[in-house]
């Protein structure tokens, strides 16, 4: 019997899906995972489902890039026939991507409830593609799964009932509290990148408002330099095709202390997190893990969806901003100690004893 169909399709969301899959194996809920291929690299998704011991998805639909609109209708056809042909209790839908929009647009058309995992989420600019996402998403669900008080009370602010909201904590934590001893266990990134001992700054720059805008990133990338300078630390940048591409196209030539890698697979970018002495980044979900691993965060962007990492103290925005990005890194170095805000790790747990096909125990074994 299929109870839960897990609709991702990007690397993130099957990070974050993860602990709630493996839960579902703990208590015996059956389950089908519907992959779009909403992400670039077929041969690091494989990689991705047998670093976090995930069974291969029942369904691969293998859609790829393309435009949003041309993306998301080839999601929403191959989403729809799957769930029609399993007809699962609830889909479960995880953040703001296309693969998400699909998955809530196809669930809520048909006899089956949809629920957001990371829901409430808002960055209130509606020119990120993923905020329209994450908004449509969250008006079409059934149940709500807020990772802290702060996305629920977005919620409730938008007329979503109180009823339909469980806070339950961001499964990022539950994630990272799996994984970390095991990639440090059999990560060999730091000495692969001879990093081993070194001070290093890690760079994640893919989003489109950074990289398409030849301006905004290459005033990134002086500000990483700025600050490499300033602090004696080398740049490493696992770099996204997306970013590769317009760094040829743009004519870029790196600045010294940034070092382009090849993107790195979750087990080594988890230890490559873990064991930096700061995070430059434009990504949502790396500022989380950033801050759970208790490493110090400046996030190049204007805005983020994620301000319970400023208020910890965890994180500091600096837009593109050479010299803004060069200071920020300076007063977050400083940084410590701050409160993790996203929860104990018991997310995944939560959001199974939410929906209504939860019975058993998590003792079951499937």
């Amino acid at each position: 019997m299929t109870e839960i169909a897990f609709v991702l399709g990007t690397r993130p969301e099957i990070i974050k899906l993860a602990p709630v899959i493996q839960a579902c194996d703990r208590r015996g809920i059956g389950y089908v995972i519907v992959h779009t291929g909403q992400h670039y690299s077929d041969s690091l998704d494989s990689v991705f489902f047998d670093q976090l011991d995930l069974p291969d998805p029942e369904y691969d639909l293998a859609v790829g890039s393309g435009p949003h609109g041309e993306q998301t209708a080839e999601m929403l056809v191959g989403v729809e026939r799957a769930l029609d042909e399993t007809a699962p209790e609830v889909v479960l839908v995880q953040g703001d991507t296309n693969s998400v929009l699909a998955g809530a647009l196809a669930a809520s058309k048909m006899d089956t409830e949809l629920g957001h995992v990371e829901a409430g989420l808002r960055s209130f600019d509606r020119e990120m593609p993923e905020e329209t996402n994450r908004v449509l998403a969250d008006h079409v669900a059934d149940y709500h799964f807020a990772p802290t008080d702060r996305s629920k009370g977005y919620l409730l602010r938008e007329g979503i009932s109180a009823f339909r909201i469980t806070v339950t904590g961001n499964t990022v934590v539950d994630a990272v509290e799996r994984n970390l001893d095991i990639a440090r266990e059999k990560s060999t990134v730091l000495a692969d990148l001879g990093l081993a001992g070194s001070r290093y700054f890690l760079l994640t720059a893919h989003r489109a408002e950074n990289v398409d805008d030849e301006e905004r990133f290459r005033n990134l990338l002086a500000g990483a330099q700025r600050a490499g300078d300033a602090h004696d630390a080398d740049v490493i940048y696992p770099m996204h095709p997306r970013s590769r591409s317009r760094v040829e196209e743009f004519g870029i030539d790196l600045p010294p202390r940034v070092r382009a890698v090849e993107p790195l697979e979750y087990l080594d970018f988890l230890q490559a997190t873990a064991s930096a002495d700061l995070v430059l980044t434009d990504s949502g979900g790396v500022q989380e893990e950033a801050c759970v691993l208790g490493v110090p965060c400046v996030t190049m962007r204007d805005n983020t969806e994620r301000p319970e990492t400023v208020d910890a103290g965890a994180n500091r925005l600096s837009s593109c901003d050479p010299a803004r990005i060069e200071r920020s890194v300076a007063e977050m170095l400083g940084a410590s100690d701050w409160e993790n805000p996203f929860g104990d790790g018991d997310a995944a747990e939560r959001i199974l004893e939410a929906l209504p096909l939860q019975t058993r125990s998590p003792e079951v074994s499937q």
